[in-house]
């Protein structure tokens, strides 16, 4: 049996305590129910209504058409944004991301792109440090290849975050199986585990 395994026998599965005899946030699953609107009450950010943290932290769902002819470019751009990531690891560091996820999917004759982000900002600190990553690094967004999509859009901060909002989605439903846990939180989280381990190791 490794070190981690007795660990996890150890606690059995039971979620810790912190030392209030509480239990932390994240220590049990939480589902939240949102409504159609998107938020709770009505509260004005930059751009418009802000949208609640959830279990799942932020994120949104973009849905729009591409532009027609262009689906293997956005194909390669999936490559392409590979290929940086793998250059360098931390290119996208500045966006909190915790997880993107892009389909492309039919209806009837037009192809329509998804863009799922789950990530530690606000929505709209979100798209303003995308907007920053793209001009200062000079990678281009996915979303020029979309129908509507504005041309300014580098130097134009409004109307993206306006063409964004425009084809949000909102959630129904987000869940976490550790919720409201940042990117930054499970890292440095695994980097204990592995020093515990790395330290457990040595008395053997």
């Amino acid at each position: 049996m490794t070190n981690t395994a007795a660990i996890d026998e150890k606690t059995n599965g039971h979620k810790p305590e912190a030392h209030n005899g509480h239990q932390p946030e994240w220590a049990n699953p939480r589902a939240m129910a949102i409504p159609a609107e998107g938020f709770f009450e009505l509260e004005r950010g930059r751009y418009g209504p802000t949208y609640p943290r959830t279990p799942a932290c932020h994120g949104f769902t973009i849905i729009a058409k591409i532009k027609p002819g262009t689906e293997q470019e956005i194909r390669a751009y999936g490559k392409k944004l590979e290929d940086s990531v793998a250059a360098s690891p931390h290119v996208l560091a500045p966006l909190q991301l915790h997880y993107l996820r892009w389909v492309l999917f039919p209806i009837e004759q037009d192809t329509y792109f998804m863009y799922q982000g789950i990530f530690d900002t606000d929505f709209d600190k979100y798209v303003e440090d995308a907007i920053q990553l793209f001009s200062s690094t000079g990678i281009t967004t996915i979303f020029e290849k979309l129908e509507g999509f504005p041309e300014d859009w580098r130097t134009n901060a409004p109307a993206f975050i306006k063409f964004v909002r425009d084809h949000q989605r909102p959630s129904f439903l987000e869940y976490g199986e550790y919720p409201f846990v940042s990117a930054d939180e499970i890292k440095k989280a695994l980097r204990m585990k592995e020093a515990f381990t790395v330290m457990l190791d040595q008395y053997q």
